[in-house]
């Protein structure tokens, strides 16, 4: 019989093969491809992109209001605003069932930078929640126009 106790068993320990210079090239070439036929299709369209974005928080706050409305059974006043579903109101009608974790995490600013308004009762429906456009006033044409829930 042999004595295995001092033998060493060679253990097969795989290599470890990184990239080479030339693959990682190729990569950074297929992606730049990519980007210069990508790129200049988002770039085209930034302000459309704007307009759905807050087409898209205008709606998210909507339902938001519209969860308020069931739990509460009626939505939050002019006064107490959007703030409303972030923290429970101080101010009457106090919300009898308001939910502890809010309705929303945070209160979104449009993509140009400002709140979003809130009316109750609406002018151009029970509720009106809008932004103001690139302009940040009320009314305008293109870019500068209202987003709000009566267009949605």
């Amino acid at each position: 019989m042999h004595d295995r106790g001092d033998a060493t068993v060679p253990t097969h320990v795989p290599s470890q093969r990184g990239f080479t210079l030339l693959e990682l090239m190729v990569v950074v070439v297929i992606l730049g491809i990519l980007a210069a036929l990508v790129v200049p299709k988002v770039m085209s369209r930034p302000d459309e992109a704007r307009v759905t974005a807050s087409r898209q928080d205008v709606a998210s706050l909507m339902q938001a209001l519209q969860l308020y409305r069931l739990d509460n059974q009626r939505y939050p006043t002019t006064e107490q605003g959007l703030q409303a579903l972030v923290t429970r109101p101080d101010s009457a009608p106090i919300p009898p069932n308001w939910k502890p974790e809010g309705y929303v995490g945070r209160l979104p600013k449009d993509p140009w930078g400002h709140p979003y308004a809130y009316l109750n009762p609406g002018v151009h429906g029970e509720i009106d929640v809008y932004g103001l456009g690139a302009d940040g006033a009320p009314g305008g044409e293109g870019n500068d126009a209202d987003i709000g829930s009566w267009t949605l």
